[in-house]
C-alpha cells in the first residue's frame, strides 16, 4: 500500500476532513460539530471514532456526558493539506 493509500484509509472517509478542519479551530463539542457540519449523528460518530482510533483526535471528558473533541499532534499536522485542498476547490478551472 502507498503512502498516500495509507493516508487516505485514515481520512478519505466522507466527513473526516470536515472535523478535522473544523478542529483545527479549537476543540469542539460533538453537538457544536454535529450542528455546524450538518453530519448524521450516526456518521458523525463512526468518523469521530475512526479518526481517535487512527490518533488523530482524542475525546475530552465534559460534565454531563458532554464529549468535545481536540487534535493531537498528528491531527494538527493535517492543516497543510486541508488549507491545500481548499485552495485547489476554490480555484476556477
Amino acid at each position: 500500500m502507498s503512502d498516500l493509500a495509507a493516508a487516505l484509509e485514515i481520512v478519505g472517509s466522507r466527513w473526516a476532513l470536515l472535523i478535522v478542519e473544523r478542529l483545527l479551530e479549537g476543540p469542539q463539542r460533538y453537538g457544536d460539530l454535529q450542528r455546524d457540519l450538518g453530519a448524521p449523528t450516526n456518521m458523525l460518530a463512526t468518523r469521530l471514532r475512526e479518526l481517535e482510533e487512527a490518533g488523530v483526535l482524542y475525546r475530552l471528558p465534559l460534565r454531563h456526558n458532554t464529549r468535545a473533541y481536540a487534535l493531537t499532534d498528528r491531527g494538527l499536522a493535517l492543516r497543510a493539506a486541508i488549507v491545500a485542498l481548499g485552495r485547489w476547490g476554490a480555484a476556477k478551472p
